[in-house]
């Protein structure tokens, strides 16, 4: 029996690649696989507004930030922990990890984030990074 016949026909579909497309979703792969991720890899809007936009100031630009640094920050750091998780014999499917990020008003933010492994929109897994509570 599939899931058509237990369940009935799906009522509404929402893909990753189509959350992409509108924004929910942002690819980071080229830049996660430089900090050793070998799975496609998306940030959520969230994440990437809190962690990887460099904030706006009215007294001035945050001084030595840039959105590909701290989306290497976020990356990096997750590469770390899941490469610290693969070591321990970890069978789960999510690391958390946690990324200092600077704010509006200069001070920093401890963002709680975590990666999750999956599939995307076919069976092969997919890695997305997602801030604590957005479940």
């Amino acid at each position: 029996m599939d899931a058509t016949e237990l369940f009935g026909p799906v009522i509404y579909g929402y893909s990753r690649a189509q959350a992409m497309e509108d924004g929910v979703l942002v690819d980071v792969t080229p830049i996660a696989k430089e900090a050793g991720i070998t799975l496609p890899t998306v940030v959520t809007r969230a994440v990437w507004d809190i962690c990887c936009e460099v904030p706006q100031d009215p007294r001035g630009p945050v001084v030595g930030q840039d959105e590909r640094g701290r989306l290497w920050d976020v990356v990096h750091l997750c590469a770390v922990q899941l490469r610290a998780a693969k070591r321990a014999g970890s069978k789960g499917d999510r690391v958390h990890f946690s990324v200092n990020v600077r704010q509006a008003d200069h001070r920093l933010h401890m963002a709680q984030l975590y990666a999750v492994v999956g599939p995307g929109d076919d069976p092969a897994p997919v890695l997305t990074i997602v801030e604590e509570g957005e479940d």
